[in-house]
């Protein structure tokens, strides 16, 4: 019988993104492999039509250059959620985890018939899916991230109060730099909530899988990684190998979707970008869900303004708005486009961020710290500014200020970031040549962990050696 791996995201475009290109990496190093991805209900929060048409690009061609690569996808029936649980994103990708647990096992039941399958891959927890298959944990976030979560267990049974109700004070995590209460992952801040039951659960079920698979590499996150491989985040039961096998940087062109306005967009990006001086511009980008009120716009356009920095910034419509596409000239100050037109440039909702991180004219990037986002970062060398919005982005945002001091902290008050701290740490991030040397550094050693003995390599090759086993 044939062998076979077998991969399933959690819902939402970001984790189908993620899977898919952990396939690719595996197909090239395993080309005789075949891989199968499930898939399953959408959100009723997807807006983006990104992972469909990456989707139909991957099944068309894998890998641009080798269409023969033996990645294939598994649909699984759709799922319907109730009512209550679409009106929240966390607790609809939660239910529909839940939802797909019988079409989960009947898929591999039916995919083991034909194949022996040495690997299910999953950034969906629930354990065991298959007792008769070995289940791989894949977590999309940083190993910091991971030294949180399976941390969570124990600090959860020290802490009786939510962290919300904590503030500011100080916690301590194993292999993190300390954090307050208030910059723990927003799912996790209610103890009553359900989202922070499913967290909890699904910290208690890391150790429990084969591997943890995730996407850094050695020297970006030493300290971290190594109180997840001693132990110390999951002090009363054993700890399950880590392989981490990043930097896994995702193909711009294969993210994008297909659509005219979007080729249009990215090529007027780029041409800009050429007609400026080497890394001259700061570039502005927070992710799909990075939406600012009109306000909270109207500060950022000031704060560039009196930066006197070159600039590309893309902007989103505010949270509630009716328009696709946000209208530049009613949100942004009067004659801003008009009086910043030779030196920075505006586009609406979407830009080519791994091909604008790449260009060497962009010289700092302020960030909402999604861990795709600094990682394109990290591999590009460009400093950041940690702009962390939602998710476990704070967590992101400090680990990459107090640990890996790649970046610099953009202060906000009650969630508001005034014009004069725009100004401030976009001319600092600009001007400070010690933090773009130390990104330059470690842009090197982004690449030497993928040579033949280098850390992700050897990682990798060592996970690929647990599946035969």
């Amino acid at each position: 019988m044939k062998e076979s791996i077998v991969l399933y995201p959690a819902p939402g475009s970001h984790q189908i993104i993620s899977m898919v290109e952990l396939a690719k990496l595996i197909s090239q190093h395993q080309p005789n492999l075949p891989i199968t991805i499930l898939l399953t209900t959408s959100t009723p929060f997807e807006t983006s039509p990104i992972s469909s048409s990456y989707i139909n690009l991957i099944s068309s061609d894998p890998n641009q250059t080798n269409p023969n690569l033996p990645i294939s996808f598994f649909t699984l029936p759709s799922l319907h959620l109730h009512q209550s649980h679409i009106e929240n994103p966390v607790e609809s990708a939660i239910e529909i985890m839940r939802l797909s647990i019988p079409n989960v096992l009947q898929a591999l039941e039916t995919i083991s018939q034909s194949s022996k399958v040495l690997a299910f891959i999953t950034s969906s927890v629930h354990l065991p899916y298959d007792p008769q298959i070995p289940t791989y944990f894949y977590f999309t976030s940083c190993a910091s991230a991971l030294a949180l979560f399976l941390y969570l267990p124990t600090i959860h049974n020290q802490t009786p109060k939510s962290f919300r109700d904590l503030n500011d004070a100080v916690l301590h995590f194993p292999g993190l730099p300390p954090l307050r209460a208030s910059q723990m992952p927003l799912p996790l801040l209610d103890s009553g909530g359900p989202a922070y039951e499913y967290f909890v659960n699904f910290a208690a079920c890391l150790p429990k899988s084969q591997g943890i698979i995730t996407n850094t590499f050695q020297a970006l996150e030493p300290s971290a990684i190594k109180a997840i491989s001693d132990g110390s985040c999951v002090p009363n039961h054993q700890t399950p190998p880590i392989f981490h096998i990043g930097p896994l940087n995702f193909d711009a062109k294969n993210r994008t979707s297909s659509a005219c306005e979007d080729r249009s967009t990215s090529t007027k990006c780029l041409m800009w970008l050429d007609e400026q001086p080497s890394q001259s511009v700061v570039f502005l980008c927070f992710g799909s869900r990075g939406a600012f009120s009109e306000a909270q716009l109207s500060e950022i356009a000031m704060g560039l303004e009196r930066s006197k920095q070159r600039f590309l910034w893309v902007v989103r419509s505010p949270p509630g708005s009716n328009s696709v596409e946000p209208d530049l000239e009613i949100l942004l100050p009067k004659e801003f486009l008009q009086r910043t037109k030779n030196r920075g440039l505006v586009v609406k909702s979407w830009a080519p961020q791994a091909a604008i991180l790449r260009h060497g004219c962009v010289g700092g990037f302020v960030t909402h710290c999604g861990w795709n986002s600094v990682l394109e970062a990290v591999t590009y060398g460009v400093p950041m500014a940690a702009w962390p919005l939602y998710a476990e982005q704070a967590v992101n945002g400090v680990v990459l200020v107090e640990e890996m001091k790649l970046g610099i902290p953009v202060e906000s008050k009650e969630g508001f970031v005034s014009a004069e701290e725009v100004e401030k740490k976009v001319s600092l991030l600009m001007d400070e040549k010690s933090l773009r040397e130390r990104s330059q550094a470690m842009k090197a050693m982004a690449l030497a962990a993928w040579n033949n003995g280098g850390s992700s390599f050897t990682s990798f090759s060592k996970m690929v050696t647990s599946w035969k086993q």
